[in-house]
């Protein structure tokens, strides 16, 4: 039985103890976008710990199972999206391809790394999920290829109202195993950060290109 909110936890707290996600809301991290952020991600170090890229490879093929039963084939999204592919594809005994950012400027000119079928049904591998648009790149290069996509799964979301509308836009479900609510709930209640600090960090949620122009009071 795939209990959402026990895994929504459980990740939150793996993720926090190997340092995957640091919360710095008094010193934010600045993203590419020029946003500050009290949040840095980076799922990839999941891989160096054994015990924690086991549950979340179990988790997330557990994930698809439920949400989007049969599919024929995983695709990765490159880079951080395809080891987790991998592992998943693994786990389901699937075949396996990904898709890179940009095509091959050699060769083929391959925007696609593996063998596809037309018509075959695919669930797409992410990290992690922030506007959605890098992601939805990867959706729509399937697409074209004549791949249907069942939808996107990833280890974790922001939870941000563009990645919310960016996927609808798409027409594309997306499913996560935990996001930022479950996390600032759990290194609150944990003693990763001050419970003071719980109704700031949920703001830069509401409004990201925003929030660091403000300080905590």
């Amino acid at each position: 039985m795939y209990n959402k909110s026990d895994i929504e936890l459980k990740v939150a707290e793996f993720l926090l103890q190997i340092k995957a996600i640091k919360l710095q809301p008094t010193n934010p991290f600045t993203w590419a976008s020029g946003w500050k952020s009290p949040i840095y991600c980076d799922n990839r170090i999941t891989l160096s710990h054994p015990a924690v890229r086991t549950y979340i490879r179990q988790k997330l093929a557990q994930l698809i199972q439920e949400e989007y039963g049969a599919v024929d084939v995983i695709a990765g999204v490159a880079t951080a999206g395809i080891p987790q592919g991998v592992l998943v594809a693994q786990e389901l005994g699937l075949p396996f391809i990904y898709v890179r950012s940009k095509a091959k400027e050699h060769g083929t000119g391959s925007l696609i790394e593996g063998e596809i079928v037309e018509g075959q049904r695919v669930v797409v591998i992410e990290d992690l999920v922030s506007t959605g648009k890098s992601s939805l790149q990867a959706v729509e290069a399937l697409r074209n290829a004549g791949l249907s996509v069942a939808g996107l799964v990833a280890i974790f979301t922001y939870g941000l109202k563009q990645a919310d509308d960016n996927f609808a836009a798409a027409k594309c479900r997306f499913s996560t195993l935990s996001n930022y609510k479950a996390l600032v709930d759990y290194a609150a209640e944990h003693g990763f950060i001050p419970k003071s600090e719980m109704e700031f960090l949920n703001k830069w949620r509401e409004n990201p290109a925003e929030w660091g122009k403000s300080e905590i009071a």
